[in-house]
């Protein structure tokens, strides 16, 4: 099965829009996602939407390297969130060519969580973009079936997003993820780690931020989460890796973490049956 697959900012969130790009393309991705949004205080966003400059300048890079944008991220929703001040960024992911904004619950009232990433979904698809809820262990929605009763609850076109290091670290199953509705499943990211019986929160952060591995590397079992998913699932790759890159450069850790994700969806297709979605 050929895939085309796609590379998260957070693989190289240090590198803007243009040269990560570039970086991407000459690694062999097909694709990007592009963080539009800063997330934390230590951690850069690319704000396309108010710097014009930057934005002829992505755009070219797209279009000299045959690159697309499968998803812009990332949208925190908060208590204090006013879904309609995201206009400018959801314009600057269409004008982009993005399918995906990919979203996360930091709000404990799950009611209203809901009916602000409803809000959202409404505002995305009139612009031709869709919206994944990703979960988190350590926030109000920890674990898939979690992510999924909010994304029922915000509306039909809501998916979400399976991350494999996340699904692992929380109380997501196998089964759980068979019994998804396909719909719901857009987008996946892949990566890798070690695993353990348990982690505090701030294992988990770092780890996620900046300690994963690519496929095949850790001891996740991608082969299972990636025969339970759709088979029109779209694949990224979501792997930082803050101490290689620093020995060694993007360029060779984006080559690395590209073939260990051939690698990894090769054997996996060799032993899915004849048929099988």
């Amino acid at each position: 099965m050929t895939r085309q697959i796609s590379v998260a900012h957070l693989t190289a969130v240090d590198l803007s829009p243009p040269r990560f790009i570039s970086e991407a393309a000459e690694a062999g991705f097909d694709a990007v996602g592009l963080r539009l949004i800063r997330v934390t205080q230590d951690s850069p966003g690319y704000p396309l939407m108010r710097d014009p400059v930057m934005m002829r300048d992505t755009q070219a890079a797209l279009r000299d390297t045959g690159l697309m944008v499968n998803d812009i991220e990332f949208v925190k929703l908060e208590p204090q969130s006013d879904v309609d001040r995201l206009v400018p960024f959801l314009d600057a992911g269409a004008s982009l060519g993005a399918r995906e904004v990919i979203c996360a619950p930091y709000d404990m009232d799950l009611s209203r969580l809901a009916d602000r990433l409803g809000r959202l979904s409404e505002l995305a698809m009139q612009r031709g973009l869709n919206v994944s809820l990703e979960f988190f262990p350590w926030t109000v929605v920890p674990d898939l079936m979690a992510a999924h009763r909010v994304a029922c609850a915000a509306g039909p076109e809501v998916g979400v997003l399976v991350d494999a290091l996340h699904f692992d670290r929380s109380e997501s199953t196998i089964d759980q993820l068979r019994s998804m509705p396909a719909a719901r499943l857009r987008l996946a990211h892949l990566c890798d780690a070690p695993v353990r019986d348990s982690y505090s929160d701030a294992e988990l952060l770092h780890t996620a931020r900046a300690a994963r591995l690519p496929p095949g590397e850790g001891q996740i079992d991608l082969g299972q989460i990636i025969a339970a998913l759709p088979a029109q699932v779209s694949i990224g790759v979501e792997v930082p890796m803050t101490e290689a890159t620093q020995d060694q450069g993007y360029s060779k850790t984006l080559k690395r973490t590209l073939r260990a994700t051939k690698a990894m969806l090769d054997r996996v297709d060799q032993h899915m049956p004849s048929g099988s979605s």
